[in-house]
């Protein structure tokens, strides 16, 4: 969008998929974002628990857009539902990882299915913005997941795809980073063989690589490290749930990054340096990796929780063990996306 809207005040009048879209584009563009609907898709829940939008849970009245910059009204897209055509054949599935957060870095072939679908399923964590690539009359379908929140099981976005793709619709499930880092994308793929649908899988960029990298750290660098390793910090380290072994973690060597560890980061940075990893190791956070709201801390291992913590850290967010978390490049950058600060 060629309006400069930095620092303006925009409503957006709908809470469908779509308006999570230009939400996010105005977002991107500086504005102070303000979404008016009696309900909202997951994508805008969630921004609005992490304030980044103020979310108004009513319709829109005359005094909500009198002091507007921007009023964006109502769309067209559609809700959750299982429900399809009664048509078939030709229907087929693609798997689409839509990268850190920035629809920038996604894929070329990843744009070209989101413009050629008729069904698309987003995630939370895809970058939202995206979803305006699709047609007009492309059929939307929310199935996000939000940990303690609204949810859509794993079994129904498993049936809304093929009943859709039976239905002889080209759908396509859009997820942030990549689909096959603890993305289920294989759980998914398995389920399109046995249903012996069609099936393409297009690669995005793991928030593992991309976070540090926005926030300027390298997960490898020349006598620092050699190699990294990346495990989910989900479960408790201490839990029945937990089949890392941490011990082997904590001698490897290897920067180690977590994903889905806020919640657990006190604990895990406990079970790092009681296996041997040095307290005084290197480690960071960065939150919203690739989005305009991305920040991060930096610290050492045995106070990278506290820190985090205490910056008001919350989930998506990537953590970094190792030496070149210490590297401090970040400072030569600053917490931008990373096609903003390219020749840097």
């Amino acid at each position: 969008m060629e309006l400069d809207v930095r620092g303006q005040k925009v409503v957006i009048a709908d809470g469908d998929s779509r308006a999570a879209a230009h939400a996010a584009e105005m977002l991107r563009a500086g504005a102070e974002v303000t979404v008016i609907s009696p309900s909202a898709v997951t994508t805008i829940d969630d921004m609005s628990s992490r304030g980044l939008v103020t979310w108004h849970r009513r319709e829109v009245c005359a005094t909500d857009v009198k002091d507007a910059f921007l009023v964006i009204g109502h769309t067209t897209a559609t809700g959750p539902q299982t429900d399809a055509d009664s048509s078939s054949g030709g229907g087929s599935i693609t798997l689409v990882g839509g990268g850190p957060g920035d629809p920038e870095l996604m894929t070329i072939a990843g744009r070209s299915a989101i413009e050629s679908a008729d069904v698309l399923l987003a995630d939370r964590l895809c970058p939202p913005e995206a979803i305006a690539w699709t047609r007009p009359d492309a059929q939307i379908i929310d199935v996000a997941k939000i940990p303690g929140g609204r949810s859509t099981s794993q079994d129904t976005i498993n049936q809304i795809m093929i009943d859709h793709a039976r239905a002889g619709k080209q759908v396509v499930r859009y997820k942030g980073g990549d689909a096959f880092v603890f993305g289920r994308g294989g759980e998914e793929l398995l389920v399109c063989a046995h249903a012996d649908i069609p099936t393409r899988v297009i690669p995005g960029i793991s928030s593992a690589i991309a976070a540090p990298a926005c926030a300027g750290i390298p997960v490898t660098h020349r006598g620092l490290a050699q190699g990294f390793t990346v495990v989910t910090g989900h479960a408790d380290p201490d839990g029945p749930s937990s089949t890392i072994d941490w011990t082997a973690l904590a001698r490897s060597g290897t920067t180690i990054v977590i994903l889905m560890g806020v919640r657990n980061l006190s604990r895990i940075a406990e079970k790092l340096a009681g296996a041997g990893l040095a307290p005084t190791t290197p480690a960071a956070v960065i939150a919203d990796g690739g989005l305009p709201s991305q920040h991060s801390v930096s610290a050492k291992l045995h106070n990278i929780a506290h820190t985090a913590k205490d910056a008001g850290i919350g989930p998506p967010a990537v953590t970094v063990i190792g030496d070149v978390a210490g590297l401090n490049l970040g400072n030569n950058i600053g917490d931008t996306p990373t096609h903003r600060f390219a020749g840097a």
